[in-house]
């Protein structure tokens, strides 16, 4: 005996059709004969069949204690959804509920042709499945007709309010018949929630399976701490590990989802993306290929993390950590949904432990803090299951016999057994070593409440560092090297701690660092004989200390410093700084001395006037390095002469120089009796025409 046969008998036998036999709470809930005519306000966590929930509850007001649809005219039924995805999964839901009713139902989603959603308005529907936007859209151009509205969904209602659908669901409930019955399902009810219901609800019943007990019974939440430096990789072992059918890896941006979507394509996992930035066509295909299995691993944003139902969802992967309690249950909530067991974990940084700690508390949530799966758990596992593998129960064909026959006689039981293993292992990627860390929350720098470094020990004095090895690595400042990246490169390549590592001494293109003598050879043979670290870093052993005093040039040996701008190219605000790589200016170059304590001379001193305006000008030799430029016409040293000097003035037209410009609204040449920029002026060194005025500002 099963516990829908108070349903109406088409939604009940479509219900046997589909294997159910029990119901969840919240389906059971909407069986209630006094909610046949009532309206509700339910929260029940997510993934409990709110769907199907629904979907009983407004059968018998659809159908009027019939067992099948008349012809579709006007929606009886308006179901909201927050997003596409979530929309389209409703639909299908839907599709199989209402299949013995011979029930139209129709959907109208933003990103879709909104023509073929017209035309099926036209043809005419049962059931409406839609977002708030493209549903507006249709009402507003009149292609909706809502004049015969008896039921009205709203799923998801906070999300909706969250992602700021008010106005909408305002707008789209303002337009439906007051008489109408108003469902909302919704996995909390805050504040914006009770106060939509109590404007558009009347006497709603509240219906609540939600205990704090079973909420997430059905998942076990896991916080693997990692180094920083390792997140990507304690992902991949953990992918390998739990080896789901279908998982799911968050990420908090789209570029991380493009970035991990390329690395794990290139280590043989199959894949998809899902993101904002998709098209609604492209979001589609990814959740096919989840569904029918062509993809295991869908790396999503938090756009993939309400409503969507994926089977044998057995993990969900925080690649970043949710940024509130919230989004952590709903992100979760893909897997463990119906009664089926699932795995959440977290990658938890070490410096983000205490966020993690607090997202967990508020989602009242106990994890179990560990290690991600290290390489050799990985390699176990996949023993175990390469022995469990059904493929040894199956009895060989008889048409394969003659080959078996030969493939033993020629290899032999050995040979073939290693074939196997290793075509087994070809399909998957390789584990990945990681950087050891502590999971005793308190490793912690002091004061500034921040978490030790991943490949840390507690923070004690290192004291005399001991017999060490010099390597050289081919990476410099040039390169942008810095111990804050270059010691976990060391760390996870070369299966150190940072306690082996003494002191880095860095150069321009290159690195010398000091290897404990105890670690030396297994650095070196955890390299492999192409001695190459990440980012192409190649690794060379040295005989003995290398010697740091050919590095140093003496001050005499330096070019002389200056406090004015570069002349090999134009200086752009930055000073020089030692051992920056850049070049100085060429010793070939004129030197100003500048005298300790001096400021910057602004004594001008009259030395000639200019025929093309009466201003004073200065000497070459009154010229200080880092002045103002003069308002005068004076020639200034021009960069790039081969012999340093300066140019002379110009010899067209008294007093014209090098880099003269016109003051903005004074016509140069006028003491030559010349008219401002007319040919005559420029032929007695008048200053050549800029632009339609005439004039150019300084």
């Amino acid at each position: 005996m099963t516990d829908y046969q108070g349903a109406v008998p088409a939604i009940a036998n479509a219900l046997a059709k589909r294997g159910y036999e029990t119901l969840t709470p919240v389906q059971q809930a909407m069986l209630d004969p006094a909610l046949a005519a009532s309206d509700a306000l339910v929260s029940a966590q997510t993934g409990s069949g709110k769907t199907v929930a629904f979907g009983i509850a407004m059968a018998p007001t659809l159908l009027d204690d019939g067992e099948r649809f008349e012809r579709a005219g006007a929606p009886l039924a308006l179901v909201i959804a927050p997003t596409r995805e979530l929309a389209m999964q409703v639909n299908r839901e839907l599709t199989w509920l209402y299949e013995l009713t011979g029930a139209v139902i129709a959907s109208c989603v933003g990103g879709m042709d909104i023509r073929n959603e017209r035309r099926a308005l036209e043809r005419g529907a049962h059931i409406i499945v839609g977002t708030p936007g493209r549903i507006c859209d249709h009402i507003r151009r009149n292609a909706l007709d809502m004049s015969e509205l008896r039921v009205a969904v709203l799923d998801e209602a906070d999300e909706m309010l969250d992602l700021g659908f008010r106005e909408d669901l305002e707008f789209i409930l303002d337009s439906a018949p007051d008489d109408r019955r108003t469902l909302m399902f919704s996995a909390t009810v805050p504040a914006g929630i009770a106060k939509l219901a109590k404007r558009y609800q009347r006497d709603a019943v509240r219906i609540s399976t939600t205990t704090e007990e079973k909420q997430h019974a059905d998942i076990e939440y896991r916080a693997l701490v990692v180094a920083p430096s390792d997140r990507e990789n304690a992902i991949i072992n953990a992918l390998r590990f739990y080896d789901a059918k279908n998982a799911i890896v968050f990420c908090s941006t789209r570029a991380a989802v493009n970035h991990l979507t390329a690395r794990f394509n290139n280590r043989n996992f199959d894949v998809v993306a899902l993101s904002g930035e998709l098209t609604q066509n492209e979001r589609t295909h990814a959740l096919q290929a989840m569904r029918d299995g062509r993809a295991r691993v869908c790396i999503a944003t938090d756009v993939a993390a309400r409503g969507i139902d994926l089977p044998g969802l057995d993990l969900v992967v925080h690649a970043d950590l949710p940024t509130n309690s919230e989004t952590l249950l709903h992100r979760s909530g893909r897997t463990g949904r119906a009664g089926n067991k699932g795995v959440s974990a977290l990658i938890v940084p070490v410096n983000q432990r205490r966020k993690a700690e607090r997202l967990l508390a508020g989602a009242d949530v106990t994890p179990t803090w560990a290690h991600p799966p290290t390489a050799d758990e990985v390699i176990a596992r996949d023993q175990e299951r390469l022995l469990a593998d059904p493929v040894f129960e199956e009895a060989p064909r008889e048409e394969e016999q003659e080959l078996i026959a030969r493939l033993v006689g020629t290899y032999g039981a050995e040979k073939l057994a290693a074939a196997f293993v290793n075509l087994h292992r070809a399909k998957n990627a390789a584990p990945e070593d990681l950087i050891p860390v502590s999971l005793d929350p308190g490793t912690r720098k002091p004061r500034d409440g921040k978490q030790g470094d991943p490949a840390s020990r507690p923070l004690t004095p290192r004291g005399d560092f001991g017999p060490a090895v010099w390597f050289s690595l081919s990476v410099g400042r040039k390169q942008r090297a810095e111990p804050r990246w270059l010691i976990p490169t060391l760390c996870r390549n070369g299966d150190l701690s940072k306690n082996e590592i003494g002191a880095i001494k860095m150069q321009a293109d290159e690195t010398y660092v000091e290897i404990a003598a105890d670690h030396a050879d297994r650095f070196m043979a955890k390299l492999g004989k192409d001695r190459m670290m990440d980012r192409g870093i190649r690794v060379t052993r040295l005989d003995r200390a290398p010697d740091f005093s050919k590095f140093t040039r003496s001050l005499d040996e330096e070019a002389p410093r200056r406090d004015g701008p570069r002349m090999d190219k134009p200086w752009k605000g930055k000073k020089f700084n030692d051992g920056d790589g850049a070049e100085r200016a060429s010793l070939d170059m004129p030197s100003r001395e500048k005298v300790a304590g001096d400021s910057p001379r602004k004594d001008w001193k009259p030395k000639t006037k200019s025929a093309n305006a009466d201003r004073d000008v200065r000497s070459l030799d009154d010229e200080v390095w880092g002045d103002p430029k003069p308002k005068g016409g004076t020639a200034k040293a021009k960069p790039g002469r081969a012999d340093g000097g300066y140019d002379t003035p110009s010899k067209k037209g008294a007093g014209k120089s090098f880099g003269d410009k016109p003051f903005k609204g004074k016509a140069a040449g006028k003491d030559s009796g010349s008219k401002p920029y007319s040919a005559k002026g420029r032929a007695a060194g008048g200053p050549k025409k800029f632009g339609k005025g005439g004039e150019r500002a300084r």
